[in-house]
């Protein structure tokens, strides 16, 4: 065999070997719902016959824990390994997005695992359907209802921090659901996985005449096995606003209808309004129909939250003021408590320092882009010259994402929507890498004092609270670090005459 063959197979033999990974790390996601209720999974009260159904087996912390561990590692690896082979050697992206429309599926009659939100989005709904103020209330006040006891320290005396079509959304589900946590949780799933599939189809529409872009793009949403485990066997709320926000971008040449969808995302969860910056970014020199954008978001923004009360604003500011205990600004408070005392929880001075982060992390993406002939070839939705509204987007979102104080694994869902519509680079790999040290980190994301094996603490004390925080601050590093050094090497290129996307 000549070394021109071997080079030849080996691309081949990287798309298998990564393929496999990917299927596997969606079988084991799979089965962690499958096996039914532990330190991974919450137990589900009502009906048995009600769906989400599971084997009821229990297992044990240590082979879940394993089993999530191996489906984290084993994605990214598969993911990362599909996006460097590329070409002729990869599978086909048609058969990817329906399989990864299938996982989706599947996994809504299958319990939600990694997290105990669901919990809370119940007892949420089922505080509308009762009379209760979700935004003034807790589970807590609810002591006797078979709905709110399930919810989950320490989350038990939290109002909500969602918006109003979220908590529209979850009140449905509480009033079909009625008094079984089950029935209430399976709606909520299947809303959920119907938001994951139509993103995924939406974004393979949008890239379906280019055989390469489509091919990423499956890898990055539909058939992205961390986002099956994060957003879909996770059930979060994000999805939602993730649907609304990608649907927005691609019907942005029709100003009242991306407005509408923007506002809607914004009214599910507030931080997914920073999509928005893109539209109105590419619309800025055509004030009337930005003016007209901005309008209709406000406008279904301001309904929403006239009827459920100015008191839903409150909750958000405050958890505006958290700091994760993954987030490398956990790092900077302990060294500020160290230096001049433990008195304060320096949280302002956190909050004014991730915006100098945001904004030089933003900038740095910026200046590479505008630089940049692939990012130029999006032209905007008017065929001008200049960076497109997804890619303003995408660089907006990953800046929130890499300086925030408070980031949890799920919130990258917003970033991979943004950049399955724009073109690739490093971005892609840098983006795994912080959802893979996320989804580590938040194994499981349940505060289970008693439940979880003492011999396991270490996930908390040493994953998340040491190792996490200083791998997220390298890849801020890097990702300044790549941006800079690239946009220094690529030419200011000439206006863009390229069709819009």
């Amino acid at each position: 065999m000549t070394s021109e063959t071997r080079r030849g197979k080996a691309p081949g033999r990287l798309a298998q070997s990564a393929t496999a990974a990917i299927g596997a790390s969606v079988l084991l996601t799979i089965a962690i719902s499958l096996l039914g209720p532990s330190v991974m999974v919450p137990a589900l009260s009502g009906p048995a016959w009600q769906p989400p159904y599971s084997l009821n087996l229990h297992p044990a912390p240590h082979l879940v824990v394993g089993l999530g561990a191996a489906a984290i590692v084993l994605g990214a690896l598969g993911s990362l390994g599909l996006l460097l082979a590329g070409g002729r050697w990869s599978p086909d992206p048609r058969l990817l997005v329906r399989l990864g429309c299938l996982a989706a599926a599947l996994l809504a009659f299958l319990p939600p695992s990694g997290s105990g939100d669901h919990l809370n989005y119940a007892a949420y709904g089922r505080m509308v359907t009762l009379g209760v103020n979700p935004y003034t209330h807790g589970a807590v006040d609810l002591p006797t209802d078979p709905i709110a006891r399930a919810v989950e320290a320490p989350w038990r005396e939290e109002p909500s921090v969602y918006g109003p079509v979220a908590t529209a959304v979850q009140a449905l589900a509480s009033w079909i659901g009625g008094d079984s946590l089950r029935l209430t949780i399976f709606v909520l799933a299947l809303v959920n996985a119907a938001a994951f599939i139509a993103t995924g189809l939406l974004i393979d529409r949008f890239t379906r005449d280019d055989p390469a872009r489509r091919l990423r793009a499956a890898l990055l949403w539909t058939a992205n096995p961390l986002l099956l485990y994060q957003l879909v066997a996770g059930m979060h709320v994000d999805t939602l606003a993730i649907a609304c926000m990608v649907a927005a971008l691609l019907a942005r040449s029709r100003p009242v209808g991306s407005g509408l969808l923007l506002g809607l995302g914004v009214a599910v969860k507030i931080n997914a309004g920073l999509v928005a910056l893109g539209p109105a970014w590419e619309l800025c020199r055509r004030p009337a129909r930005l003016a007209l954008m901005a309008g209709t978001a406000l406008a279904v923004v301001v309904v929403g939250y006239v009827i459920v009360g100015s008191e839903a604003i409150g909750p958000m500011t405050r958890t505006s003021k958290s700091i994760s205990l993954a987030s490398f600004w956990k790092l900077v408070q302990g060294w500020l408590q160290s230096i001049v005392g433990a008195g304060s929880a320096y949280r302002g001075e956190i909050q004014i320092g991730s915006l100098l982060v945001l904004a030089l992390v933003a900038w740095s993406l910026f200046r590479l882009m505008s630089r940049s002939d692939g990012y130029q070839g999006y032209a905007n939705a008017h065929g001008s010259a200049g960076l497109s509204a997804p890619v303003v987007a995408a660089v907006i979102v990953i800046a929130y994402l890499f300086a925030t104080p408070y980031i949890l694994p799920w919130y990258d869902g917003l970033a991979f929507g943004m950049l399955a519509l724009i073109g690739a680079s490093a971005l892609d790999g840098l983006l795994f890498t912080h959802l893979l040290v996320l989804s580590l980190a938040y194994l499981p994301a349940r505060v289970l004092d008693g439940v979880m094996p003492q011999d396991l603490d270490w996930l908390r004390t040493v994953v998340r609270s040491r190792i996490a925080p200083w791998a997220l601050f390298a890849l801020t590093v890097a990702l300044v670090w790549w941006s800079w050094r690239v946009a220094r090497r690529v030419r200011t290129p000439r206006a863009s005459t390229a069709p819009p996307p």
